[in-house]
């Protein structure tokens, strides 16, 4: 079997390491516990957490013990890198139930089971219930301030003011590398490459306090080829949670990526083999669609299982392609065929209001049945359902498929 570090450098996962080869000949030792950090500032991850997830998967797949730390006490802090704002500080009921959540996503790429099963564990458990003064005498002695404030995280937030609340972030988050460290054996931490500042933090203290075996890892963040975050749509974010990004929308937004990102996409996001990934991000011309299908489907197995990857397959065959079944399409129920189009756009989400509604009929964005429309009093009715359905279309990748609700769902609905 490859050495774990060969694969994360070859799949173009690495970004800067502490004590590389200290790192590499510590990981062909044997199982190493290590951990990832997800703070709970929403009910679901999104495809920020995907390639931390990766990478977590990877290593365990690899013999390595992976901690999976939910912060849900650092969350009421909240941490400041790349952030120009304070965080909302959330309840504790809310953090619990993201926890949840967090749980069972993350189910889909490690094991909690076997030799090297994963584990969870909240940082809210042991952060709370700190005494403040003990805490600064024994932790907070040990770090320079001034060392602090050069940080990429701290130094974006001079500006725009960094409260001392912000402040003892980075101390919370290395205090729980050395607390992992004291009570699971936890010799690495991994995160993406904004948390640098962070992981050394950690690693410092740990061999501050007496322990040579401490090390960091960052991952590169998903961007495009031009350096923009990956995972934002007109909807907002990307989402795991299916209630949140349809399995269709998700499998629609890696199949429309640039041609120049599909082999990150691949290498990062996907199982494949890496041959294969040579092979695919080496077509050209139309035969690169190709590639992005696979690497649409994979991704969406990944999230959602693969019956709901083929579900969004074929729906989007049926509007692209040469397929024939709609019946996965993104589906919006109207009370009534006799509503307006301005009303529709909104009602499926394709504009929040009518105004912009209308701004995108002047622009010739809105289709109805593949019939451009330029009047905005246009008004549906039963001739727009001669099969049972209407097709709505934002543009040319943006499609709902509208039909009317029973009269006994009508009933239902009043009662």
């Amino acid at each position: 079997m490859s050495h774990i570090f060969d694969i994360l450098n070859e799949r173009g996962y690495i970004e800067q390491i502490t004590h590389e080869n200290e790192l590499r000949e510590l990981l062909s030792k044997g199982s190493v516990p290590f951990y990832i950090g997800f703070d709970p500032t929403a009910d679901s991850l999104h495809i920020g957490h995907f390639v931390s997830s990766m990478v977590m998967s990877h290593m365990q797949k690899a013999g390595h013990k992976p901690i999976i730390l939910i912060g849900g006490g650092t969350v009421c802090i909240g941490d400041p890198s790349g952030k120009t704002d304070m965080r909302q500080v959330m309840t504790r009921e809310i953090i619990d139930s993201n926890v949840e959540k967090f749980k069972e996503q993350l189910s889909r790429f490690v094991s909690f089971e076997g030799d090297n099963a994963a584990i969870t564990v909240n940082n809210a458990d042991w952060l709370l219930d700190l005494n403040f003064i003990e805490f600064m005498q024994q932790i907070g002695s040990l770090f320079s301030v001034n060392r602090m404030l050069a940080a990429e995280c701290y130094k974006k937030r001079m500006d725009t003011g960094l409260t001392f609340f912000e402040l003892g972030y980075m101390l919370l988050q290395s205090y729980d590398f050395l607390h992992l460290h004291e009570k699971y054996g936890c010799k690495l931490q991994l995160g993406g490459n904004d948390q640098w500042s962070n992981i050394i933090g950690g690693v410092d203290l740990i061999r501050k306090v007496g322990h040579s075996d401490s090390f960091g890892l960052t991952f590169k963040l998903l961007t495009t080829k031009e350096g923009v975050k990956m995972g934002k749509t007109e909807k907002g974010a990307l989402w795991l949670d299916p209630a949140k990004t349809s399995p269709y929308d998700f499998y629609q937004y890696w199949r429309n990526i640039a041609d120049d990102d599909v082999r990150n996409v691949l290498s990062l996001l996907t199982f494949l083999p890496m041959e294969e990934i040579d092979r695919l991000s080496s077509l050209e011309d139309q035969e690169i669609n190709e590639a992005k299908k696979i690497a649409a489907f994979e991704i969406t197995k990944l999230i959602h299982g693969e019956e709901e990857a083929l579900k969004a397959s074929e729906a989007s065959e049926a509007l692209f392609g040469a397929g024939s079944n709609l019946d996965n399409m993104p589906t919006v129920e109207l009370d009534t065929k006799d509503i307006s189009i301005l009303d529709a756009i909104v009602k499926v989400g394709i504009a929040p209001s009518k105004g912009q509604a209308r701004t995108l009929i002047t622009q010739g964005g809105i289709s109805l049945n593949d019939e451009k429309i330029d009047d905005m009093n246009y008004m549906l009715s039963d001739k727009d359902f001669t099969e049972g359905h209407a097709i709505l279309r934002k543009g040319k990748k943006v499609y709902f498929k509208l039909i009317e609700m029973s009269e006994l769902e009508k009933f239902f609905k009043k009662t």
